[in-house]
C-alpha cells in the first residue's frame, strides 16, 4: 500500500500501536475516510500477544474479543502467542490497514495546530493522534530493601521463562492478579511455590453483567479524575479455572502477606520469618506505556491522564482533557480486549469531530 511520506505529508490522524485497540481504531478511522497511518514498534503483527509465554494456550486466556467486522479465534489448546498474532495479521491484510513497522515512537510534541511524532530520524505531522501502546513494554517491579542483593533469579511475568525452566526450583510468586493465579496453577504441580500479596485476594464464583459494569465504571472514574489507571481485576476479584484446581489442592493459593525485605537467598518478614527461595517471580503488573507523550504535559499531579467522560459509555472515555487532539485507547476503562475495540470506535468518532471543529 502507499503510505504517507513521513516528511512532507500532514495526516489527519496517526495511531501509535497495532494491538487490539490500535487495529480497532484504524478500522473505524478507515470506515470514516480519515487519512491516517499506524506506527507499530513490533517487528510482526500481534501486539503484546506475540511476546506471551509459550505455555499460555487459548484455553488459558480470559478471552480475545472480536475485532470490528471480524470473529476472534475460538478457544483451543494452541499457543495464544501463535493464534492471536495470526488473527491480527490476517485482519490487517484483509482490511488493508496502513500499518508501518517496526517503528518505535519516541516523542510526541505540539507544533501549533499540529502534533509532531518522532521515531528515530523519521517525523510525522498529524492533526490528531490515537495512542494505543498498552502496557506490555512497561513491566512494574516494586522496590523492596535488599532487592539488589538476591543471588537467585528474578523475573517478571513479561519475561516468564516457562515451567520447564523453573521445574524443581523453589519459586516465590509476588502479586495478587490473574497472572499470579495462572502461573501458580501451572507451577505448583511441578515445583514448590509460595504466594505473597499486599492484600488478601478476593475470590468470586462468577461475574454477571451488572458486576462487570460496576467494575469498569470504577476504573473509568479513576481515569476521569486523572488518577493512575487500575486494573479491572482489582475491582472484579479472582476466580479459579478447572486447570488450576490441582494447584489449589496443593495449597498454592494459601497466600502470605508481603515480606519486609529481600536477602541473598530468600525473603524475610517483619516478624522474623524467613523463606529460602531460588526464584522471585514478579507478577506485579504493568504501567501504561505513555512516556512518549510526556512533552504534551497530559499527566495530572496525581500521575494519571484525565479523560473526558462519555455519557452512557464508560469504555468510550478516550479524549485527553488537557489536549483533545489526543485519544487514548486501551487505557484505563478500555484496557481489555472488549474495551479496546469499543474505545477504538469512540476514538475514531472523536477524531472526526475534532477535524470537523478545526475545519469550521
Amino acid at each position: 500500500m502507499d503510505l504517507p511520506d513521513p516528511v512532507s505529508d500532514t495526516l489527519d490522524s496517526l495511531v501509535v500501536g497495532a494491538g487490539q485497540a490500535g487495529l480497532a481504531a484504524s478500522y473505524f478511522l478507515r470506515q470514516r475516510g480519515v487519512d491516517h497511518v499506524v506506527l507499530d514498534a513490533n517487528p510482526h503483527p500481534g501486539g503484546a500477544w506475540q511476546h506471551r509465554w509459550d505455555s499460555l494456550g487459548m484455553d488459558d486466556v480470559h478471552g480475545v474479543a472480536d475485532l470490528p467486522g471480524s470473529v476472534a479465534p475460538e478457544r483451543s489448546e494452541q499457543p495464544a502467542k501463535v493464534v492471536v498474532p495470526a488473527y491480527f495479521g490476517g485482519y490487517e491484510r484483509h482490511h488493508d490497514l496502513p500499518v508501518l513497522r517496526p517503528v518505535r515512537v519516541e516523542r510526541v510534541e505540539s507544533d501549533g495546530e499540529l502534533l509532531v511524532v518522532s521515531a528515530g530520524e523519521r517525523t510525522w505531522r498529524t492533526r490528531t493522534l490515537v495512542n494505543a501502546t498498552g502496557t506490555w513494554t512497561r513491566p512494574f517491579v516494586p522496590f523492596y530493601p535488599g532487592i539488589e542483593s538476591f543471588t537467585g533469579e528474578q523475573v517478571h511475568t513479561a519475561h516468564y521463562p516457562g515451567v520447564e525452566h523453573l521445574r524443581g526450583k523453589r519459586v516465590l510468586v509476588v502479586g495478587g492478579g490473574a497472572s499470579a493465579v495462572q502461573l501458580l496453577g501451572e507451577l505448583a504441580p511441578v515445583t514448590e511455590t509460595l504466594w505473597v500479596t499486599r492484600r488478601p485476594p478476593v475470590w468470586r464464583e462468577g461475574l454477571d453483567a451488572a458486576a462487570g459494569l460496576a467494575a469498569v465504571t470504577a476504573v473509568e472514574e479513576r481515569a476521569r479524575r486523572g488518577l493512575p489507571p487500575a486494573s479491572v481485576v482489582s475491582v472484579t476479584g479472582l476466580s479459579l479455572r478447572p486447570q488450576e484446581q490441582e494447584a489449589a489442592r496443593r495449597g498454592a493459593y494459601e497466600r502470605l502477606p508481603m515480606f519486609a525485605r529481600i536477602e541473598p537467598d530468600g525473603v524475610r518478614w517483619s516478624d522474623g520469618r524467613f523463606e529460602r527461595v531460588d526464584v522471585i517471580l514478579w507478577a506485579t503488573g504493568f504501567r501504561p506505556a505513555v512516556d512518549h507523550l510526556a512533552p504534551l504535559g497530559l499527566r495530572t499531579p496525581q500521575g494519571g491522564i484525565a479523560l473526558v467522560p462519555l455519557p452512557g459509555n464508560v469504555q468510550g472515555a478516550t479524549t485527553a482533557v488537557v489536549d483533545p487532539r489526543v485519544q487514548l485507547v486501551g487505557y484505563g476503562p478500555s484496557a481489555s480486549t472488549i474495551g479496546a475495540s469499543r474505545a477504538g470506535r469512540a476514538a475514531a468518532a472523536a477524531v472526526v469531530r475534532r477535524l470537523a471543529d478545526a475545519a469550521a
